[in-house]
């Protein structure tokens, strides 16, 4: 299965609404950023033992680890967790601008140096949540 199929796939066998607000935000990161890279996370490591929750991603970037390796990585992650949704802004060199900056603006959800979580798109301010995403896409 291809990445889109997986995606497709892990989108369908979400539960509603999760699923519906899980495929709008989808769409609008595609459509914003037409041609980025796709990924698709099952959350299992090479064991097979899931260590995570299935994600999207978007984009790429590259981490560079202490001992001189590096490899490529999404820069934006979608996924569902037991609450709700969670959208992740990796690679960012200061941890506390995803807290300082969207916080006070994106209502009901939480904050931290790389991840912002929420129950439901109908509780937070979209508007904040896609400008940290446009900002996660282009630092």
């Amino acid at each position: 299965m291809d990445i889109p199929e997986q995606i497709e796939a892990y989108l369908a066998s979400q539960p509603q609404p999760k699923q519906t607000d899980l495929r709008q935000l989808h769409a609008r990161v595609v459509a914003e950023f037409p041609g980025c890279r796709l990924w698709f996370t099952d959350g299992t490591n090479e064991g097979g033992k899931v260590v995570a929750n299935p994600n999207i991603g978007y984009g790429v970037y590259t981490i560079n680890y202490a001992n001189g390796s590096s490899r490529e990585f999404y820069r934006i992650g979608l996924s569902a967790n037991t609450t709700g949704i969670s959208v992740y802004v990796l690679g960012l060199d200061d941890k506390t601008y995803l807290s300082r900056t969207y916080s006070a603006s994106i209502g009901n959800a939480s904050v931290t140096g790389y991840c912002i979580r929420f129950k439901r798109l109908s509780v937070i301010n979209a508007d904040a949540l896609h400008a940290a995403i446009q900002y996660g896409m282009t630092v």
